[in-house]
């Protein structure tokens, strides 16, 4: 069942426009404009310490912006970026340590020889929000390439504090097998980009150390569960995009299986089942185009505890799948959730989203 929003309108930098109301299964919810007038607007983080309202969000094209009380600033210090494509400031994170540390983490398409790839950064944020300092790369990609596709590109620090990023095949299918290089892969660093020493591949010959887990197409939304396992959302070709449960060392399958055909119609590896390749959680057909996800605390809807958010970018709502069984159970649209890019629970517990199609980012409570 799909469940419509109506529009309202912040322009950006002014105070909060009224919010609207709609109908869910979990009741009427609340949602608020909170920044509008964005341009490709791809990652939002909030600021713990600062309020539920202080918040940062990345444009492809290369800004980052510091928002607080509906003011938004852009932020200095942000490494150069290869914005071509689906290239170009993608996620920002902040760790549980923020206040101690004020640390923030980018990942952006970075030119290398050869074209670009994904690299993560991190950078230590201004008292007051306008600037990033000693801003130094934490990893980048084995090898550069060209076209623009496939950077994956979300961060999500694990409950070791070691940090996971998603990395696409960057439309090279088959380097998604080869462990020599970094493309179709979870890889898992330390904070001073160092590779923990328990990482599934180290000290083996010609595979990347970096490397948790491998055989992913293009990982677009990323998120711990509850007990602190992580789980991807995946875009396949034309159908078969995925939901998978990450494990060390697990070979996902792309591009030999998969549930998904290529564009032409002819079919995508040797079907949809290999010994020793991982099956999905779930998988969408036809393709929903997954974006940013988030797996929810039940703070303010208990009925929704451990369920998994998934914004999609094809068919303009969030996907929430029961996180128990794995399975789709409800659609939430209406014109706020045009290309929904991320999907994220603030401090409070209220559900915050990036509409791409509206430039907009929005807060839902209950009503």
């Amino acid at each position: 069942m799909r469940f419509v929003l109506t529009c309202a309108i912040l322009l950006f930098g002014t105070a909060f426009a009224s919010a609207q109301t709609f109908e869910t299964s979990a009741g009427a919810v609340r949602v608020t404009p909170m920044l509008t007038g964005l341009d490709e607007p791809w990652a939002i983080a909030h600021l713990p310490q600062q309020g539920s309202t202080a918040f940062l969000v990345t444009e492809r094209d290369g800004a980052l912006l510091y928002v607080d009380n509906g003011t938004a600033t852009k932020v200095s210090g942000v490494p150069d970026v290869a914005a071509s494509g689906q290239g170009g400031l993608l996620d920002v994170m902040i760790p549980r340590d923020f206040a101690q540390t004020r640390a923030v983490f980018l990942s952006y398409s970075k030119s290398l020889k050869g074209g670009a790839g994904t690299a993560l950064a991190v950078g230590t944020l201004s008292a007051d929000g306008t600037a990033l300092s000693d801003v130094r790369d934490l990893f980048v990609m084995s090898e550069g390439s060209g076209g623009g596709r496939h950077f994956g590109s979300r961060i999500t620090e694990a409950l070791d504090g070691t940090l996971f990023l998603t990395i696409g095949d960057r439309g090279d299918r088959p380097s998604a097998q080869d462990l020599s290089v970094h493309n179709g892969s979870v890889i898992r660093i330390n904070r001073d980009g160092s590779v923990p020493a328990d990482n599934p591949f180290v000290g083996q010959a010609d595979v990347r150390p970096e490397i948790y887990s491998f055989g992913h197409r293009n990982p677009q939304g990323a998120a711990l569960d509850l007990g602190g396992t992580l789980w991807v959302a995946e875009h396949g070709a034309q159908g078969g995009d995925e939901v998978n449960r990450i494990r060390k060392g697990a070979n996902f399958g792309w591009p030999v299986i998969s549930y998904g055909r290529h564009y032409s119609g002819a079919k995508i590896g040797e079907g949809t089942a290999r010994e020793g390749m991982e099956q999905p959680a779930f998988y969408w057909d036809p393709s929903m185009a997954p974006s940013g996800m988030a797996i929810y605390s039940g703070a303010l809807w208990p009925q929704w505890r451990g369920d998994m958010l998934i914004g999609s970018l094809k068919f303009d709502y969030i996907a929430r799948l029961d996180g128990e069984n794995v399975q789709e159970v409800e659609q939430i649209s209406g014109p706020e959730t045009e290309r929904v890019r991320d999907v994220v629970e603030a401090p409070d517990g209220s559900i915050w989203f990036i509409s791409v199609g509206q430039g907009a980012v929005y807060r839902m409570t209950p009503q």
